[in-house]
């Protein structure tokens, strides 16, 4: 054994320099990680994701669409367009969708800027403005129009245009006569930095010799060409559509040649409604006319005669009368569809025929006057408006026919407070019409009852023959006629359904009679319902509507039976056989090895409700006289509670000692009239059959041994 000598204080100095290197090394490590981690940036950036025009490009005015993100949710955001702040809005989450207006500005390719205000943050991209060119010329309101001599204003300007040097439209003017165009130079000026020019010049141009506006027809205006274009019309009246009686002021130019001039007035069909003479002075034709009073709605023409200009001094022109809505109304104020209204036109002389569309409006455009209307309902006269006048305005008028409507109900003969749903309803009636002479006339109509019984037809004439015929399935049960209804606003008319005599004989397997069976009858289409139970001889009379019913039997609330019937005749006999009643039925209970088993209680139920139990015989079986369908069958032997075994079976026919439902239970096997467990008989028995064989191999051994001890 040596010894180590050591040196503590030198010890003590190492610990404490590992103990400085340690904390350096640390920090260091803590630096390094910190100087490496990537600074936090924030979820969404600040970003434009799409604008719209997906071109980028567009007029002064146009709607542009910025889609975005910002970095702040449902923070504040502005879109700058160039220098200029256009939109302010909140964002919704992080999500901007903003819709502007491009500012007025000149053309050129402008930086779109979206900002993030809070977190002065921006995102940037670019939007073109165009060049827009604009031609517009001041006409008078419709149905005013400028007239021959006339002076008209013509406006020109330029959106996103530069901002020096000026702009000069060339403005041409085409007139009717298409070689012949008069054109004027015209500087535009801009009052501010915006791109924006404008100038108007008036037609016939200052300066222009010969520019005018004499000639009727269509003038075309252009601007540098092809840039913008407008038209406007110039004609001879002052008005482009007039009504009756109205004054119509005539201005032409060119007849310093002619003391007077031939006006002439014509319908689209080239008839002459209008022609008069008139004077000519200083070469212009200025007349006043009013229209005649049997003038119709249409399109007319006027001509001045004779022709002394390159273009003719023709014109077309409009009476368009005014829209009358004639509403026929039956005595229940209701609209009637389809009827034919015949207008006449006192000041004409003119018959106009309308029909009512299937709202019953009929709509027409009549003039100025006095008129009288006859009302039609399939061709038979049923109303008559011996005068009514239009005036200066639109008009609706109410037209009360002769026609009924029908308010029919069908009930039950037995209870009228009962009604019959989905009767089928087929009404014919006979008439005479009185429209083109008078002839027979026929028609038919089908509907059916609503839920509640009811059926309304609408508008129906007085003066017919009718004949009805109530159906229910396919089968007529009712038929009524009617004629010369009286004048008023509703008919109503009642049909009775009759009622017929079920007679049910209701018997069981046997055919022996069941009493007390509850005799239940639903019927198919309006689910009335009714019940009855039999006699003590089976028997049951039930009253029903005229039908067709699903029946069902029903036994201590067990189905016994169900079908349908249908109940046309007066009166129906229906046996009825429920093979399920009373039913013999024969449960054996058997063991493993089928031998019956005695003194087993067996109990029958049915939905989980015990209905019987009986003890089985010697021969296993237990018998119950039951009625059939679905039973459960449970099988007690040593325990009233848990049952040895359990059967659903569906019983349709008798089981009986020939046929019995056997009920095999495994568990056990008889034996000399006892219960034997099957698991313990079958160890018994292969104890005894063990114990037999060791037996039987000792007795052979001992006498193998004795053999050989008698031979040696």
């Amino acid at each position: 054994m040596f010894h180590v000598p050591i040196n503590l204080e030198n010890s003590e100095s190492n610990d404490l320099k590992k103990t400085i290197a340690m904390i350096t090394l640390t920090v260091l490590l803590i630096l390094t990680i910190s100087l490496h981690v990537p600074p936090r940036v924030n979820a969404v950036d600040v970003k434009i994701t799409s604008i719209s025009p997906l071109t980028k490009q567009g007029k002064v005015g146009d709607t542009i669409n910025v889609i975005g993100t910002i970095n702040k949710t449902n923070g504040w955001y502005e879109i700058w367009f160039g220098n200029t702040l256009v939109v302010k809005g909140t964002a919704s989450g992080n999500n901007v969708n903003a819709s502007l207006k491009v500012p007025a500005l000149p053309s050129g390719n402008y930086m779109l800027t979206l900002r993030d205000v809070e977190a002065n943050v921006n995102a940037t991209d670019w939007f073109i403005i165009e060049t827009a060119y604009f031609l517009k010329v001041s006409k008078p309101n419709y149905p005013r129009q400028l007239q021959q001599g006339g002076k008209i204003n013509i406006s020109i300007s330029i959106t996103g245009g530069k901002v020096n040097p000026p702009y000069i439209a060339n403005i041409t003017v085409r007139t009717p006569h298409v070689n012949e165009t008069y054109q004027v130079r015209v500087p535009l000026t801009n009052t501010t930095n915006t791109g924006i020019w404008n100038a108007t010049v008036t037609y016939p141009f200052e300066g222009i010799p010969n520019s005018h506006t004499n000639y009727t027809g269509t003038y075309t205006v252009s601007f540098n060409g092809t840039l913008a274009s407008d038209t406007f019309f110039v004609g001879l009246t002052d008005l482009a559509e007039y009504h009756r009686n109205d004054t119509m002021k005539i201005v032409a130019f060119g007849y310093s040649s002619h003391d007077k001039v031939t006006i002439t007035i014509k319908s689209e069909k080239g008839e002459k409604i209008d022609e008069f003479l008139w004077n000519v002075t200083d070469g212009v034709v200025d007349a006043n006319r009013i229209l005649p009073k049997n003038m119709v709605v249409g399109k007319y023409n006027i001509v001045i005669m004779p022709k002394v200009k390159v273009v003719n001094d023709t014109q077309t022109f409009a009476v368009p009368g005014f829209e009358t809505k004639i509403v026929p109304r039956n005595l229940a104020g209701e609209p009637v569809p389809n009827a034919l209204i015949k207008i006449y036109d006192k000041w004409a002389n003119e018959t106009y025929i309308v029909s009512s569309d299937s709202n019953g409006v009929a709509t027409k455009q009549l003039e100025r006057g006095e008129y009288n209307a006859t009302a039609y309902y399939k061709k038979v006269k049923v109303g008559e408006i011996l005068k009514f006048n239009m005036e200066n305005e639109n008009k609706t008028l109410n037209f009360t026919c002769q026609l009924t409507s029908l308010n029919i109900t069908v009930v039950s003969a037995q209870n009228p407070a009962i009604k019959i749903p989905f009767a089928s309803i087929r009404l014919y009636y006979n008439f005479t019409t009185d429209l083109d002479g008078r002839e027979k006339a026929n028609e038919t109509v089908s509907f059916q009852t609503d839920i509640a019984g009811t059926a309304k037809r609408h508008s129906f004439l007085f003066n017919a023959f009718y004949r009805m015929h109530a159906s229910r399935y396919d089968r007529i049960f009712n038929e009524t006629t009617f004629a010369n209804l009286e004048p008023c606003a509703w008919i109503n008319i009642t049909i009775l359904c009759p009622e017929r005599f079920l007679r049910v004989s209701v018997t069981d397997w046997e055919e022996k009679p069941i009493k007390n069976a509850l005799v239940e009858l639903q019927e198919s289409m309006a689910g009335l319902r009714y019940n009855e139970v039999t006699d003590n001889y089976g028997n049951a009379t039930v009253n029903c509507i005229f039908g067709k019913y699903h029946l069902r039997v029903y036994s201590n609330g067990t189905l016994l039976k169900e079908e349908t019937v249908e109940l046309f005749n007066e009166t129906v006999n229906l046996p009825i056989r429920c093979i399920l009643y009373n039913l013999p039925l024969c449960i054996k209970v058997v063991d493993y090895f089928g031998q019956p088993i005695p003194n087993a209680n067996v109990t029958l139920k049915r939905n989980g409700v015990k209905m019987h139990s009986r003890i089985t015989g010697v021969d296993g079986i237990a018998n119950f006289r039951e009625i059939g369908g679905t039973l459960m069958i449970k099988v007690y032997l040593t325990s009233k509670d848990l049952p040895e075994a359990m059967l659903t079976t569906y019983i349709a026919e008798k089981r009986d000692y020939a046929n019995p439902i056997v009920v095999k239970i495994g568990k056990y096997i008889v034996l000399a009239g006892l219960l034997v467990d099957s698991a313990q008989f079958a160890m018994t028995i292969l104890i005894l059959a063990t114990a037999m064989l060791v037996a039987i191999i000792e007795v052979i051994l001992r006498r193998r041994f004795k053999s050989s001890k008698v031979s040696s």
